[in-house]
């Protein structure tokens, strides 16, 4: 159950130092070397008599021509013609003090996008016709110094999140409704109401959120009067227009809108005198409305439709006929627009998810990266290069097998490294900066200090809280997503913080569902939970409440179960079903070996938990017995299948991933891939819904201001001596 790192140094000290930087395996030695400032890398090369080219491949964070930022770790090739590199080189730099110069600071784009320069264009003409400043432009298409604007040129045009003043708009409060939020209303409900797109939304109530899409019961919204009607009384309008398309015949018109032909000619008289149906023609359909109550998120779902989708690939994707969705969403009659909003029933399913009843599109990632973004990574993690002695490879192999944070840096990492080439494969360019914050504050800080965090997409870590938060507070400013690669318990809330591990209540609440979705209400449940445990226990009787409870005996040294009384507990008519919720091992040990000797042919036991913490993965625990009672719990990962990832990791450092490595390149693929679809995690999680790779599900939900929490897990089972996903 354990994880057997020695697998990573099977190819010697070589490999530890591969998996920081990303070479391949060689028989080179290594120095380490801290950037001071004002250093090239023309002269660190001279100075260790290496060539740049060499630097450049073992430090892929580093770019030919860029300048060298101090404290940066380098790893550089010794070999026996190099120079004797004093130990100071390696020691801690301080940050030079920096004169402070009052000067405005600009606003960061939140994004870009591309713009093919027309014949005739100039700069003034493009950047007025995105309402920027000629010299951002130049800013990010930095030849613009040095060339003209060329027909057909390309350029990287930022996006802003601030809205540049320009004439003021006088809007005439007659022709808008104040509406109150009610309970169980979205942005998308009320837009559907009042036949509005979202974006339309935020600007006719530009107090409303741009990074979230909150929206309080009784909070006031300014939105247009609906022509002829208010919000209450729509439900009695009777027609709507319809301009008739070329080719058009009455029989497709019943086809389209459930109305016969005579009834059509009846509402619209000028059809027999003009001889039939003719192109351009405006006529009157008689609106079918569902009488469905109020329109809100109890009723209905609703999905924002996208550019180039048409009637015929809506009704596919949601596996219902085009009569039906006109009669909930009449206004389809004047044609599919992107952007409005359409309402489907609570009840349909099709090849989409839902999120608070919202539709949210599968989207193929790799099908969908704009070759345009370019995402920039941050890795910030505990290597603890400082202290560790390079040349001694079974020290180092010891020290971190013995060290969690750099055995976890360490695994992360090579896997992140697997998922960086992955994409470079795809034809993405990734930059990547990684720094070792040695668990140290002062030492995060310092980094952070010297680093334009403006510059990255995503930063990756710390691991030690006090480090993460100053790094989160810091990024926040800069609308910088930081995810955090482990568990993250405690008081930190932002809402730039992507939280990769799913937490304990999540977990918790998808174990109850599985169960109660499998149950037949036959199966016998039976709570076995120790005292730190109770309100674990309290949840699961709301759930079962007909569960059976066995007390467990706690002494000071000893803990266990009342042999007799789990057996008069147990049925033979029916499966028992026993959940075991505890965080000590030798209460694991007990009760599954007690349960497995009871696991008979007349007796049917099954184990769970809600909760499979380090006291199930102890040594004592018999995987055997875990595997006879088809222990079933709830889990962020799973094992990873020999998959190409497995196969490229294994190529690359000569040993099987372990779970650390697997997480690793799930979380970066994932973060990369959403990066050059969207150029911002943000948006990117506000349409995408959950994604699975090697061993890792994602599926982001946006929490207030508290940040960004994964919701994604497997249920696993022990069977035939291996773990599984249970179906």
């Amino acid at each position: 159950m354990g994880i057997n790192m020695n697998q990573f140094f099977k190819v010697g000290l070589t490999l530890l130092l591969f998996v920081f930087v990303g070479c391949k395996a060689s028989a080179q030695k290594f120095t380490t070397h801290a950037v001071k400032k004002g250093e090239t890398l023309e002269g660190i090369a001279k100075q260790y008599r290496v060539d740049t080219q060499t630097i450049l491949k073992l430090n892929k964070e580093v770019k030919r021509g860029d300048e060298l930022r101090a404290n940066t770790i380098l790893v550089i090739p010794k070999d026996s013609k190099a120079k004797e590199v004093a130990s100071q080189s390696t020691r801690k730099v301080e940050s030079p003090t920096v004169q402070k110069e009052e000067v405005e600071e600009q606003e960061e784009p939140i994004g870009f996008t591309s713009y093919r320069v027309k014949k005739k264009e100039t700069l003034y003409s493009i950047s007025k016709r995105f309402h920027i400043t000629e010299e951002a432009i130049k800013k990010y298409n930095p030849d613009l110094y040095s060339s003209q604007l060329k027909r057909k040129m390309t350029l990287k045009i930022p996006k802003y999140r601030r809205v540049k003043p320009e004439e003021e708009v006088v809007i005439d409060e007659s022709n808008f409704d104040t509406y109150k939020v009610a309970p169980k209303e979205t942005r998308w409900s009320i837009a559907y109401k009042y036949g509005i797109t979202v974006d339309s939304m935020v600007v006719l109530n530009p107090e409303l959120s741009k990074s979230n899409d909150y929206l309080a019961v009784g909070q006031e919204l300014m939105l247009p009067k609906i022509a002829g009607s208010s919000v209450d009384n729509q439900q009695t309008q009777l027609y709507t227009s319809y301009t008739v398309p070329p080719k058009m015949n009455f029989f497709q018109l019943e086809q389209k809108f459930g109305v016969k032909s005579d009834e059509i000619v009846r509402l619209n008289p000028e059809i027999t005198e003009r001889g039939g149906l003719k192109e351009g023609m405006v006529i009157r359909i008689p609106q079918k409305k569902a009488d469905s109550g109020e329109i809100n998120t109890e009723n209905f779902n609703f999905y924002e439709v996208k550019p180039k989708q048409t009637e015929f690939s809506l009704t596919r994707k949601f596996g219902i006929s085009y009569k039906e969705l006109l009669v909930l969403n009449p206004d389809l009659a004047q044609g599919l627009k992107a952007g409005m909003i359409l309402k489907l029933p609570k009840e349909q399913e099709g090849n989409f998810e839902v999120r608070n009843s919202l539709v949210l599109d599968k989207i193929n990632l790799v099908d969908s990266i704009n070759m345009q973004n370019k995402p920039k990574l941050m890795f910030l993690l505990p290597f603890r290069l400082d202290k560790l002695d390079l040349s001694d490879k079974d020290r180092v192999a010891n020290i971190i097998d013995k060290r969690n944070s750099l055995k976890y840096s360490l695994g992360l990492y090579s896997g992140a490294l697997v998922a960086i080439d992955s994409i470079a494969d795809l034809g993405i360019s990734v930059g990547v900066k990684t720094f070792d914050n040695q668990l140290d504050l002062a030492r995060t800080k310092e980094i952070l200090q010297g680093e334009s965090l403006s510059d990255y997409g995503a930063i990756i870590g710390p691991l030690d809280m006090p480090s993460m938060k100053e790094t989160a507070v810091r990024a926040s400013g800069k609308q910088v997503p930081l995810v955090a690669p482990i568990p993250a318990k405690s008081d930190l809330s932002l809402s730039n913080v992507f939280f990769s591990y799913t937490s304990d209540d999540v977990l918790r609440d998808r174990l109850i569902s599985y169960v109660q979705g499998k149950r037949t209400a036959e199966e016998h449940i039976i709570i076995i939970a120790d005292d730190k445990n109770k309100a674990v226990q309290r949840q699961l009787l709301t759930a079962f409440p007909e569960a059976d409870t066995l007390k467990v005996a706690q002494e000071e040294k000893n803990i266990g179960i009342n042999i007799e009384k789990l057996t008069q507990l147990l049925s033979e008519e029916s499966d028992n079903w026993v959940f075991v919720e505890t965080d000590n091992f030798k209460l694991v040990s007990s009760v599954s070996s007690i349960l497995n000797s009871m696991n008979t042919e007349d007796i049917k036991v099954r184990m769970f938990t809600t909760n499979k913490n380090n006291a199930f993965d102890n040594e004592v625990i018999s995987n055997s017995h875990l595997s006879n009672l088809r222990f079933t719990y709830p889990s962020v990962y799973k094992i990873a299948s020999n998959d190409s990832f497995s196969k490229r990791y294994e190529k690359r450092f000569g040993s099987t991933p372990d779970r650390y490595a697997v997480r690793g390149f799930d979380i970066t693929y994932d973060l990369l891939l959403k990066l050059a679809y969207k150029n911002s995690l943000m948006e990117a999680s506000k349409v995408i819904g959950e994604t699975e790779y090697s061993g890792s599900k994602f599926d982001y939900e946006k929490h207030g201001a508290s940040g960004y929490f994964n919701q994604s897990s497997y249920i696993l089972m022990f069977e035939d001596l291996r773990i599984k996903e249970a179906e």
